[in-house]
């Protein structure tokens, strides 16, 4: 049985308001008091694409996980509704919503979840609510210049070429052989499992097309090195070394801005879906940013 197409835990449905009004899903895993970890997915992706995570994490953590607006339950916003600044917004309002005045927890972001972090770095909340950040598989700028989707030297035919392939209108069309193997070749590293990448495959194609294209513009312009340098907590860096859509170059140079990176740490082999390849590292990364900065002492209260 496929692990990551099976039903997550039970949990508890809310749903968090944004600034504009959008409606953001969540779902609320694991027992009330312990420790709190919030993930955010990446472009294309639901809540389903923590599912290993969540599984593991959600016997002794409260798991607070939610749709970026567009994705799985979150509907599609209306115009102008892709932004950093939505990003950053629809964060602000799930903190918010699920956790209590001064509570702090653990967040982790992949992908386009790590820049929403990077887009929140300034907000409040995120200053209020936020003990250690997870950024993983991901980059604040230069998406499309650094990519290696595209088998050219850099330059800007390649830079050019990877903004068409990302930014396509058009349908990804059913779940079969072909679209995985386009699939694998542009986000898995070369020997991931073929479960893994049937998971990733029917979590990428269910994302509604409009969102797909609107957040593929964003990203295209993306540019978060100020919201990077000022995350003035501690940060843990993770890649994979076969990642195509955000290479290892992006995740040395954040390690190197970041006020305070605790460590990078690079899987071998892997490609941009670090979660889903690789998911017993990426948690063992979020269990030590928990056991160091939410610890003990948030445990004794919790039991108390």
């Amino acid at each position: 049985m496929n692990r990551h197409l099976t039903p997550l835990p039970a949990s508890r449905s809310l749903t968090a308001l944004s600034a504009d009004g959008s409606p953001i899903h969540v779902e609320v895993y694991g027992p009330e008091g312990a420790p709190a970890v919030v993930l955010a997915h990446g472009w294309t992706c639901s809540i389903a694409f923590w599912s290993a995570q969540i599984r593991a994490l959600a016997a002794d953590h409260r798991v607070i996980a939610y749709d970026q607006r567009g994705h799985g339950r979150s509907p599609e916003p209306g115009s102008g509704g892709y932004s950093t600044t939505a990003l950053a917004d629809d964060l602000e309002a799930v903190l918010a919503a699920t956790l209590g005045p001064g509570e702090r927890a653990v967040l982790a972001g992949h992908s386009m979840g790590g820049m929403t972090i990077m887009a929140a770095a300034e907000r409040p909340a995120l200053k209020q609510h936020a003990a250690a950040v997870l950024l993983c598989s991901t980059g604040p700028s230069r998406l499309t210049a650094e990519a290696t989707v595209v088998p050219l030297r850099p330059g800007g035919l390649r830079t050019r070429l990877t903004g068409a392939v990302l930014g396509a209108k058009a349908p990804l069309g059913p779940v079969n052989a072909v679209s995985k193997k386009v699939l694998k070749y542009a986000t898995m590293g070369p020997g991931s499992a073929p479960e893994k990448v049937e998971a990733c495959a029917r979590i990428v194609h269910a994302c509604p097309r409009r969102a797909r294209y609107g957040w593929s513009q964003v990203l295209a312009g993306l540019d978060l090195e100020r919201g990077l340098r000022a995350l003035r907590l501690p940060v843990a860096v993770l890649v994979g070394s076969a990642d195509r859509l955000t290479p290892p170059v992006h995740s040395r140079a954040m390690a190197d801005a970041l006020p305070h990176c605790t460590g990078l740490v690079q899987l071998a082999g892997m490609g941009h879906m670090t979660p889903v390849e690789a998911p017993e590292a990426v948690t063992a990364q979020i269990r030590e940013l928990t056991l160091t900065y939410l610890g003990v002492k948030e445990n004794e209260e919790a039991e108390a």
